[in-house]
This record gives C-alpha cells, sequence and structure tokens, in this order.
C-alpha cells in the first residue's frame, strides 16, 4: 500500500481549486499572510493566470478584493488565516452582499480535531457571514474526495456570479503545512481549459407585454426614467425612445451628455420642481439614489401614478414600498421590444425639465467656479474631481456626504466611471477599496 502525506493531499486540492478559479476567469486574488493559510498561498502564487496581490491587514484585504471585483466585474479571492482574522473580512463581504459584487471569502481553518478544545487562533468558522454569503465547508482535503474537488471550486465561481455577490470558503487544513501538489495524481480538468461547471446565462428577460404597452402608451407623455448605479447608458437610449427626462446618478452609467439627461435632479426636487401634475409613470433602474430628496419625492407620489422596478437580478430595491410592478428586465431589452417612434418633437414635460437642469447646471457653474465664493467647498471639490477626471479614468467616492456631493453636483461627462461602496452605504474600507479598484 501507498502512503500519501496529507501535506500533499492538501497541496494538490489547493492546486486542483486554483486551476478551476483560473479556468473560469478568476484573475486577481488578495491574501492576508498567516500561517494556515500556506497551502492555498503557495498555490495561488504557483498558478501564474492569477494575480496574487499581499496586504498585511484582513480587514483591508477584504475591501481590496472588494474594488478588484467591483471594477472588473469579475470574483475576485480573498484569503485569510484562521481565527479571528476571518472575522475581519465581515464587513466587505457584508457590502459585497448588499451591493450585488462577486467575491470569494476563503478562510483557513483549524481542523476539527482542535476545535472547542481551546487550542489557539480558533474561532467557529463555520456560519461566520450567515445571512450574506452562500457557504461551503468542504472539510480537510481527503483523496478519496478529489474527484469533487473540481466542481467545489468551480461551484464558488457560479455561486459568486449567480446573485451575484459573496461566497464563503472554509477551508480546514492539518500541519505540516506545506507539501507537494504533484505527488498524488487528480482528476484532469475538461478539455479546452474550460471549468468544471459554467452557466449558460441568456439576456435578461423579455420586458412583459403589458409594460411595453404602458410605456408605448406614455411615449412622449409625462413619464420619467430615475437611474441608479447598475442602470447603464441603455437607461439614457430608453428614454431618448419615449422622449422622458433621465434622471442619472453618477454611478448609474448613465449621466452622460444628452437632451435626456438630468443631473441635477435633486436641486430641482428641492424646489418642488416640476411642481403639478405629478408623472403619469416613473421607471426606476438600478439602485437607488442616495439623494434622500429624490427618495422622499418618489414616496410622496399619488398612487395614480405607476411606479415600475426594472432590474434583472429581481432585487427589492424599493425602500419607499411605492412600486407597483417589478420587472427582470434590462433598459436595453425594453428598447427592443418597444415599437413605437422616437416623438418627433420634445413634449412640454421633458422641455420643462431640460430647463430646469440648464438653469441648476448653470447655477452650479457660477457659484463653484474658481474664484467665486465657494470654490473651495466640498460642492466645488466633487464638481472639479468628476470634471478633472482623465478619459478613462475611474473615481472612488466615499459613503455619506462625498457620494451625496459627486451626485447632487457633478456635472454630465463621458469617459469616466464613478464608483462607490453604497450596498451597505458604510464609511469604511473606503480606501481599500478604492485600492483594489
Amino acid at each position: 500500500m501507498t502512503w500519501i502525506r496529507p501535506q500533499d493531499v492538501q497541496a494538490a486540492f489547493c492546486a486542483v481549486v486554483c486551476d478551476e478559479w483560473a479556468r473560469a476567469g478568476v484573475t486577481d486574488a488578495v491574501v492576508a499572510p498567516g500561517s494556515r493559510s500556506t497551502p492555498m498561498v503557495v498555490a495561488l502564487d504557483e498558478e501564474e493566470r492569477i494575480r496574487v496581490h499581499v496586504v498585511l491587514d484582513e480587514r483591508s484585504a477584504g475591501f481590496v478584493a472588494l474594488g478588484l471585483a467591483l471594477a472588473g466585474g469579475r470574483p475576485a479571492v480573498v484569503v485569510t488565516t484562521s481565527g479571528t482574522a476571518s472575522v475581519e473580512l465581515h464587513p466587505a463581504v457584508v457590502e459585497a452582499a448588499q451591493a450585488g459584487v462577486p467575491l470569494i471569502a476563503v478562510t483557513t481553518d483549524r481542523p476539527p480535531e482542535l476545535h472547542h478544545v481551546a487550542a489557539p487562533q480558533t474561532v467557529e468558522q463555520r456560519g461566520l457571514f450567515v445571512g450574506a454569503a452562500w457557504e461551503l465547508d468542504p472539510g480537510p482535503p481527503d483523496p478519496a474526495m478529489s474527484p469533487e474537488w473540481r466542481s467545489i471550486a468551480a461551484r464558488t465561481v457560479q455561486e459568486a456570479l449567480e446573485a451575484p455577490g459573496p461566497v464563503h470558503l472554509n477551508l480546514p487544513f492539518r500541519e505540516p503545512l506545506l507539501g507537494r501538489p504533484g505527488s498524488i495524481e487528480v482528476p484532469p480538468g475538461r478539455p479546452g481549459g474550460r471549468p468544471w461547471h459554467a452557466a449558460w446565462r441568456p439576456e435578461a428577460g423579455t420586458p412583459p407585454q403589458e409594460l411595453v404597452e404602458l410605456l408605448a402608451g406614455h411615449a412622449g407623455g409625462r413619464g420619467l426614467i430615475v437611474a441608479g448605479a447598475g442602470a447603464g447608458p441603455g437607461a439614457l437610449e430608453l428614454g431618448a425612445r419615449l422622449g422622458w427626462p433621465v434622471l442619472a446618478d453618477p454611478r448609474s452609467g448613465a449621466r452622460l451628455p444628452s437632451p435626456c439627461t438630468i443631473a441635477a435632479g435633486d436641486a430641482l426636487l428641492r424646489h418642488r420642481f416640476p411642481g403639478s401634475p405629478p408623472p403619469d409613470v416613473v421607471l426606476r433602474v438600478g439602485a437607488p439614489w442616495a439623494s434622500k430628496v429624490v427618495s422622499q419625492w418618489l414616496a410622496a407620489l399619488p398612487p395614480e401614478t405607476t411606479q415600475v422596478l426594472v432590474d434583472h437580478r429581481t432585487r427589492w430595491a424599493d425602500p419607499e414600498r411605492q412600486a407597483a410592478y417589478t420587472v427582470p428586465t434590462t433598459p436595453a431589452a425594453i428598447v427592443e421590444a418597444l415599437e413605437t417612434p422616437v416623438p418627433e418633437r420634445p413634449s412640454g414635460w421633458l422641455l420643462a425639465w431640460q430647463d430646469g437642469e440648464r438653469r441648476a447646471q448653470g447655477a452650479f457653474e457660477g457659484l463653484l467656479k474658481k474664484g467665486a465664493l465657494l470654490d473651495m467647498s466640498e460642492p466645488a471639490l466633487a464638481r472639479s474631481a468628476l470634471a478633472g477626471l482623465a478619459e478613462g479614468g475611474v473615481l472612488f467616492v466615499s459613503s455619506s456626504m462625498p457620494v451625496r456631493d459627486v451626485e447632487w453636483f457633478g456635472a454630465p461627462r463621458r469617459g469616466a466611471v464613478v464608483l462607490s461602496n453604497r450596498g451597505a452605504n458604510g464609511i469604511d474600507g473606503v480606501l481599500s477599496t478604492a485600492i483594489g479598484a
């Protein structure tokens, strides 16, 4: 009988996991160094398709991985050692859960025999992020389970992409921690470099005919699109198709120069614009604005105003509880389904919003430009930072007031990406997430 060293089994397991991650498109991993994570860290370091970033502080490491995933749109891995090091990932995991960011949190653990006996650096890591992350603990690597290793690794990527959101992979390792992965035979991966599991994801669903008819019936009328983070430029295309103004959050990807773009929505609504009567239809796409003024205005609209939530992830993003319908689709899919022509001329409703936007931007420019009374105020800095960003640049904005300053006072422009941790709306992890992004 051939004796297989346990450390070699652990090394082989970690090598297989890293290979599957790379096959599935993972390109970055953040490591917070520690003894118990040695098998996984060594495997990541030897996997040339994955870049490894070393961050000494575990809490910061979680947010750096979050930033990598937020900017890249693909799962990023963060690895910690056992004990309270694993607990430090919790804030980043919660933010990833509420912001819909794919994140693979790998907490390495003491083996079962060291639990509940006061062993050092040992806490209960199973269920550590319950309610915030999909969790898997396959136990200490066992050669009898090697046919399942590739499935375990590929599943973590699929689960992170499905919602999207965070995954918690808890891996108990025994000492000695250094082994030789090539000393045992493991099942090969799928041919052509394909991952063990992959999902065929069709484009977001075709909008229901009832929605198409509702929008077509109000094309050129008193309709409004409120676009938040995740809406994308398709919200503007839909606004142009319907002849409706688009209140565009800077994180939406829709705050671009366009006849439909309304960037000064917060300022206009503070002055009770547009007055009466209210809109007939409001289409809400993406995450809610940070602005309480916008959310309060939406909440105060009468029941006769039909509010529709459009989100292909079917989240219930309705703090005001005013949505009459939720639709798992995208603005682009709605545009494709609409057969109504673009209105020949703007309606009085759209012209009023355009005039309000023009006046508001003029007022901002006059009050916040260099040499004016407020030229070093927070609104002026936010407006200048966004305007001065290089083409293709990323502006990462802190929660609380900074994101509101950019939301309220940032002018429409192309070639800029605005990111912020607005899932749980926490004010921690800002610099680390920005570094990752």
